[in-house]
């Protein structure tokens, strides 16, 4: 068995539901620690609810050398019903050229990909130019609040300087290294509660309903058009994933209509334009209202530049096909690395399985995406020992 499906096969064994590590970072220093890494671990929480954050760093001899970091999560989310798998979710198992487990695609295969292409880099390179990091969560399928934010929390304190990275979410469609996401969208939610008077419905002119009243300011929003987008991104998006109101008699208007919203916003809006057009909406209408907002994480962009081009020359060398640059998706931990590192991409295997039953990987998709994380480190090493030289 190559080194690469070994480690992948010890870190798919552990049952890592979220935010429980069960010792997959401790598999991965095992990995790193020979190669030079220096490790610091993060932990919020206690109990069940404790949250395991790996931060480690090997730095080169170099004094002018640059940061690439490595960043995912050990977490999982839950199977589901067991008996709906073909096989045990936590035994790694292979069928028709495919490894099958929880976690399989999303994404403990792409954290082996990237240990072993370290290894690899520093078994051919002796004298590296560039500084590599690790920064690992088991928060990432959770509420994301005690894991990679933290981290990034903390390194900025201290001033740490990072200047690439890449998340290892699955963000392939059909192969690995067809897409790789240069951003994503933030996520601003809301609670709305508009608050009328309750009353027996067949006297309406006693009562004030609070469905009547927000129906034309609902249209209105739904009609809004946030921005237009741009060239990275669609156009910011307000959606309502709930509404109700009632006290379960049908005689009866309520009080009270809530409403559960949000929007997935790009870089030409931003969260203070949002809140205050919602606001001015609801208040044009006459609304009494209460709402309350939070922000589950602002947009960021990484435009074409050094990591971009370091990835796409590596997937053209190693798949042989260019990558769409793209920003769908839903939110990842690359919204809180963005704030300390300006240049930040996600590259991971197909995702058409993640977070489904028999998720699944490739075992051709994982040996390539390794390939290519290895290439990455190549080119992005080359660039530093250029930027030395110009210095120097």
């Amino acid at each position: 068995m190559s080194p690469l499906l070994a480690l992948t096969e010890r870190l798919l064994c552990q049952v890592s539901l979220t935010p429980n590590d069960a010792d997959c970072q401790k598999i991965l220093m095992q990995a790193l620690g020979p190669l030079g890494f220096k490790d610091e671990w993060i932990y919020e929480g206690e109990g069940e609810s404790l949250v395991t954050n790996l931060w480690a760093v090997n730095r080169s001899t170099h004094h002018a050398a640059r940061t690439l970091v490595f960043a995912g999560h050990t977490d999982v989310v839950p199977t589901g019903p067991v008996s709906k798998w073909d096989s045990d979710p936590f035994t790694p198992t292979y069928k028709g050229g495919y490894l099958y487990a929880r976690g399989a695609s999303d994404m403990k295969s792409s954290l082996a990909a990237m240990v072993v292409a370290t290894q690899e880099f520093y078994s051919q390179t002796k004298s590296p130019n560039l500084n590599i990091g690790f920064l690992i969560t088991s928060d990432e399928e959770g509420p994301a609040t005690g894991g990679t934010v933290k981290v990034c929390e903390l390194l900025k304190a201290r001033s740490e300087r990072l200047d690439w990275c890449i998340v290892g979410e699955p963000t392939a469609v059909e192969k690995t290294g067809d897409m790789i996401k240069n951003g994503r969208r933030g996520t601003l939610s809301g609670k709305l509660v508009i608050k009328g008077i309750q009353g027996h419905i067949a006297y309406p002119q006693l009562a004030k309903n609070p469905i009547h009243q927000f129906a034309p300011a609902m249209a209105e929003l739904v009609q809004t058009q946030w921005d237009q987008g741009n060239q990275y991104f669609q156009p910011t998006s307000w959606q309502m994933s709930n509404i109700h109101a009632g006290t379960g008699a049908g005689n009866v208007i309520p009080g009270e209509c809530t409403v559960d919203f949000n929007f997935r916003f790009c870089t030409e809006s931003s969260v203070e334009s949002l809140q205050s057009r919602v606001h001015a909406i609801l208040d044009r209408h006459s609304l009494e209202y209460d709402l309350k907002w939070t922000l589950g994480g602002i947009p960021f962009l990484t435009p074409e530049g050094e990591l971009v081009d370091a990835v796409r020359h590596a997937i053209k060398e190693v798949c042989a096909i260019t990558p769409q640059l793209s920003t769908t998706g839903g939110t990842s931990d690359g919204r809180f690395i963005s704030t300390i590192c300006p240049e930040v991409i996600e590259l991971g295997p197909p995702n058409s399985t993640i977070h489904k039953v028999n998720e699944c990987v490739s075992i051709s998709d994982l040996e390539q995406l390794k390939n290519v994380y290895l290439q990455i480190l190549v080119k992005l090493d080359l660039l530093c020992e250029t930027s030395v030289a110009k210095r120097s």
